[in-house]
């Protein structure tokens, strides 16, 4: 009986002993992450800062896509600009002058005209020659800005209107609003038609060269 006693203290040690190595081991394997983590040990990551949201809902900064770092020779492409229909940029910088590509009235990332009513079927009924006489405008601005120059950097303007008897007038009273104190030349020309179903264009060029002495 005592011998069996013995042995039970024996075994009951060594279980002890046993338990306390599994446990050390099971400890280091956590620590060196080859076993899974019980909801007890597990280490929480720490979480990726978010972006701060732009406030009172500010327009993000405008990618420039600038094709050479030679000021006498450049190409402006940008972002918030409405998408080119064509192979040409928004503009290019030649010497001290800068070239719009023609800018009509479309937003960015959408077909719609502002102005611009229609059916079911898709066909214009309508358009309001002021809005997209404005949006025009709007859009030579961000165009400008982007490539370093100022509105007021304008010297020649090209208007194309797809209707001079109908348009004109009211056209040319929205046009005086922005221009008449920057006097550039200006020619104004009916055509048939637009590559997208837009009344107005325009194509200008800015001068941004060091004034004279």
């Amino acid at each position: 009986m005592k011998k069996e006693k013995f042995k039970s203290k024996k075994s009951d040690t060594k279980t002890a002993q046993t338990k306390t190595k599994q446990a050390k081991r099971s400890k280091v394997k956590i620590a060196i992450g080859l076993v899974p983590q019980t909801a007890k040990n597990k280490i929480e990551k720490p979480k990726k800062s978010q972006p701060e949201k732009l406030k009172n809902n500010a327009k993000p900064i405008q990618i420039v896509d600038i094709k050479s770092t030679d000021l006498s020779n450049q190409i402006f492409n940008v972002s918030a600009a409405p998408e080119p229909v064509g192979a040409y940029p928004h503009a290019r910088r030649m010497g001290d002058f800068l070239f719009l590509s023609g800018v009509g009235p479309r937003n960015r990332g959408s077909s719609e005209i502002p102005g611009v009513h229609k059916n079911v079927r898709n066909k214009i009924l309508s358009y309001d020659i002021e809005a997209q006489t404005r949006s025009v405008i709007a859009n030579i601005k961000m165009i400008l800005q982007a490539a370093g120059a100022k509105f007021s950097d304008i010297v020649d303007v090209q208007v194309y209107l797809t209707d001079m008897k109908k348009d004109f007038a009211q056209f040319n009273a929205i046009y005086a609003e922005y221009f008449k104190g920057i006097q550039a030349t200006r020619t104004t020309i009916q055509v048939g038609a637009l590559p997208t179903p837009i009344a107005v264009e325009f194509k200008v060029v800015a001068y941004l060269g060091q004034e004279l002495p």
